[in-house]
């Protein structure tokens, strides 16, 4: 008997769905893929276009603020330029003026000798020469570099103040000693600064004897003379003036200083006309010179420049009290 076998049917219904639907799913992920693509796209060129314009701006800013940086280095080596060429017609100047001062100094110590030889001649007048000399018409000036000094008796007030101790001190002891050497004998000193503090304290409110080492004391001391000071010489004057002050004595105060740090000028004149009276015979009771030491005529400082202040103090001081105020214009020794 022989058995019939079944046909089997590759292509059935079944194995149909099946292939329809895992196309339909390809097809399906195709089409959504495609429609993603556009948006994607689209946002990542937003994006990059953004990028661009800001890279943009800050390269238009980077390339402006090169622009305003090339223009300043410009104007910067255009004024070191003109700098240097300032610098060195200063230099030039200098080159000249020091020339100048070379020789000026030289005539400037020819000048003290003779300066000091006439005053000595003058204080060793005898009596008969001063008779005969009264007798000649002309007028006789008792003063050397415009300066009087006929005074018995002189007093140095001297600002120790820390700009005078740095930038002039070298020259505030050669003055010193110049001044000195104008009087060859005098019958008392003293020194004090512009506080009315004494080189000596052992001699506070006393006259120091003229000897020649007094002299050479009061010379070496000051070498190293620090004593605290408001630089003003307002207190120094006042002090001396009180304390010395004597009918029968021709006295002189000598005023080095460089600033006057005060509040006003007038109410210091006015108390010094107040304390330093005229006599009788009209002068006032003791002369004042001064000696501006140009320390900080550059600078200014607080209320002004206390350089020019001093200068205009003293200067009024001198006139209205029968000194001379004598200006330097260098620092140098």
């Amino acid at each position: 008997m022989r058995i019939r076998r079944r046909d089997i049917e590759i292509f059935s219904l079944s194995f149909l769905d099946v292939i329809c639907c895992g196309f339909g799913a390809i097809i399906l992920l195709f089409v959504l893929s495609k429609f993603a693509e556009p948006v994607i796209i689209e946002k990542v060129s937003d994006d990059l276009g953004a990028e661009i314009v800001r890279l943009e701006e800050e390269l238009h800013k980077i390339r402006g603020e090169t622009a305003v940086l090339n223009r300043e280095l410009k104007g910067q080596k255009e004024q070191l330029s003109e700098e240097k060429k300032h610098l060195a017609r200063l230099q030039g100047d200098l080159s000249g003026i020091k020339g100048q001062f070379a020789a000026s100094d030289q005539h400037a110590e020819v000048q003290n000798i003779i300066e000091g030889k006439l005053a000595r001649a003058m204080q060793q007048l005898t009596e008969e020469m001063q008779r005969l000399l009264k007798k000649q018409p002309q007028k006789i000036d008792s003063s050397v570099g415009g300066i009087p000094v006929d005074s018995e008796y002189i007093i140095f007030i001297i600002d120790t103040s820390g700009s005078m101790q740095r930038n002039a001190w070298g020259l505030v002891q050669k003055k010193l000693a110049e001044t000195l050497r104008v009087y060859p004998k005098v019958k008392g000193i003293q020194v004090m600064n512009d506080m009315g503090v004494y080189m000596f304290s052992q001699l506070a409110g006393k006259w120091i004897p003229d000897t020649p080492g007094r002299r050479r004391a009061i010379i070496s001391n000051l070498t190293t003379w620090r004593s605290f000071s408001n630089s003003s010489p307002v207190e120094g004057i006042a002090a001396a003036i009180k304390t010395f002050f004597a009918g029968d004595k021709k006295i002189s105060l000598y005023v080095f200083g460089d600033e006057f740090s005060g509040k006003s000028i007038q109410p210091v004149i006015e108390e010094i006309d107040r304390i330093n009276k005229a006599n009788r015979k009209g002068p006032r009771r003791v002369r004042i010179h001064a000696v501006g030491f140009p320390v900080l005529l550059k600078d200014k400082v607080g209320r002004g420049n206390t350089g020019e202040r001093f200068a205009t103090l003293m200067r009024i001081l001198c006139y209205r009290n029968g000194g001379t105020f004598v200006g330097l214009n260098s620092t140098r020794p």
